[in-house]
């Protein structure tokens, strides 16, 4: 979907705002070491998709630490922003930075195995016979 200019700037703006809440605000420590990656917010401001991600041993708690933090989040959200209505908050699971590694380890997978076979293709050259 498209976006425009100002609706750019409310995302990052809610993005750096519950990241700020995260770090100086929140006291649980299951949402520790948790990194908004990024913000949808809704065109009448009523929404907002929150994404994140973190340690892969650890999505389960995050997502029931996020499900019981929603109110406090939202309600701190709405007194740091100057927003008409305080947007309700869906956290999701970023993939794409999972996504990213896995793509990330099959190159350095195949990048190993091609140095492998050219080693092994120069050794077999250098032989006498």
């Amino acid at each position: 979907m498209k976006q425009s200019a100002s609706n750019r700037k409310v995302n990052e703006q809610a993005r750096e705002v519950i990241a700020s809440i995260l770090l100086f605000d929140v006291s649980d420590p299951r949402l520790h070491l948790v990194t908004i990656t990024g913000c949808e917010v809704s065109y009448d401001r009523s929404a907002c998709n929150v994404y994140y991600t973190t340690d892969p041993e650890r999505y389960a708690d995050v997502q029931a630490a996020f499900e019981q933090a929603a109110g406090h989040i939202r309600s701190l959200m709405a007194k740091k922003l100057s927003w008409r209505v305080a947007p309700e908050l869906r956290f999701h699971r970023d993939k794409s930075v999972d996504q990213a590694e896995a793509i990330g380890a099959a190159l350095a997978s195949e990048r190993e195995h091609q140095q492998q076979r050219i080693v092994e293709e120069t050794i077999g050259e250098d032989r006498e016979f």
